[in-house]
Formats: C-alpha cells, structure tokens, sequence
C-alpha cells in the first residue's frame, strides 16, 4: 500500500466517528441511553486512534485534500457537544428551565470554543476545559447527582473553557503521560461498563469514574501548579 493510499485511509478512518454519532443520536431520540453512550464510547476510541496514526502515516503530506483537523472538529461537535447536550436535556436530569439553559451553555460556548485557534498549547495541552460534554454526561447518568449539581458543574465547565487553565490531552501531553493514558483508558472502560448494565453499574465501575474523571479534570491546572522537574545532563 502506497503512502498516499495509507493516509487517505486514515481520514476514512476518522469520517467513521460521524457514522457512530449518527447511531449515537438515533438511540437518543428513541431514549436508548445506554445504546447512545456504547456508540459515543465508540467515536470516543476513533478519535482516540485517529491522531497517532495521522502522525505516524503523515497525512498533512500524503493526504493533503481533506483536511484531517476540520474533519476531526466536525466530528468531535457532534459527539462531544451536540448529542450530549441533548441527552442531558431529553433524559429529564435537568429538569425545567435547568435542562434549558444547560443545552444553550453548552452548544454556544463550545462552537464558539471549537472555533478559537488557541485551543492547544505549546505543550499540547488544551487551553480551557475542551468540550468534553460527553464524558460529563455519562457520568452524570451513571451517578445521577442533584440537577443543581449538574447545572453548576456544567456552568463552571463552560466558563473553564475560555480561562487561563490547561487541561491535559491523554495522549499527546507528555507531562505524566505514564499516568494519565493508564487513567483515561480506565475511564473508557468504566464508561462502557456502565453503559453495558444500563447505568446500575457495580460501586467499584462508579468508583472509577469518580475518580479517573476527577484525575483527568485537576491533572492540568495542577501541572500548572506544581513546577516539572529539570533533567539533568550528564557531567562534564
């Protein structure tokens, strides 16, 4: 297989996480939560993939046609904004006028926020919380914490988003990468398993979420915090 013919194939690759939020939002208009997570867990393992293998197979060389970052974009609107914003307003977690003004925040800020050309940092690093709605709203189903919980966490996250912090990429951060990777694969599987018992997941599958969410959260402002560690060269 020729270079070029490698890396077209991985934007076909990527375009598959459109297909998946298709499926996504087919089981959230029909209220199959859990069907909808298990395909956005899906779309979440693609543009997990999609990345490494862009680099690896060069697309930006090989494949200069398709935009590789706009298709990427496209896709992650959908799946990490769009039908999570609808799922949280549909399932009834925030009721009323809650359920209202979290779909609003959330859509608005993050179009805006995907559109900024500050989003990655020197370090790759995302600059301000990166939209990840659909990881809050798993969790949100599978915890179910009071609305008002709901609706400041998403107030808080959404003001996070345009603020001075960082947040880590789980793959492309270098800093505590050896951490990081281990708990956002974790994470992935607690989300599948809580999909899988149709969020009356065992405590330990909560547990995990509780924490590997929080760890993926306080990982970045806390780098900010606390100052890296300078190697040392050899003497001489």
């Amino acid at each position: 297989m020729t270079p070029k013919l490698r890396a077209y194939f991985v934007h076909l690759f990527t375009a598959t996480g459109a297909v998946f939020a298709m499926l996504a939002m087919l089981a959230a208009v029909e209220e199959r939560w859990s069907l909808m997570f298990a395909w956005l867990v899906v779309a979440f393992i693609v543009d997990g993939i999609d990345g490494p293998l862009a680099r690896r197979f060069h697309v930006q060389t090989h494949a200069q046609k398709i935009d590789g970052v706009l298709l990427d974009l496209i896709i992650d609107y959908l799946t990490y904004v769009f039908i999570p914003a609808f799922a949280l307003f549909q399932s009834g977690l925030l009721p009323g006028w809650t359920g209202w003004a979290a779909i609003i925040v959330i859509t608005f800020a993050s179009v805006i926020y995907f559109a900024d050309t500050r989003m990655k940092n020197p370090d790759n690093t995302f600059a301000g919380f990166p939209a990840c709605w659909n990881m809050l709203a798993l969790v949100v189903f599978a915890l179910t914490p009071p609305f008002w919980a709901t609706l400041g966490i998403v107030v808080l996250l959404a003001v996070a988003m345009f603020s001075p912090l960082k947040f880590v990429h789980p793959v492309r951060t270098a800093r505590w990468r050896g951490l990081t990777l281990p708990a956002a694969m974790a994470w992935t599987a607690a989300a599948a398993l809580a999909a899988f018992y149709d969020f009356a997941q065992p405590e330990w599958v909560s547990l995990t979420l509780m924490i590997t969410s929080i760890y993926l959260i306080l990982a970045g402002p806390a780098q900010q915090v606390i100052p890296e560690r300078r190697r040392l060269g050899p003497p001489g």
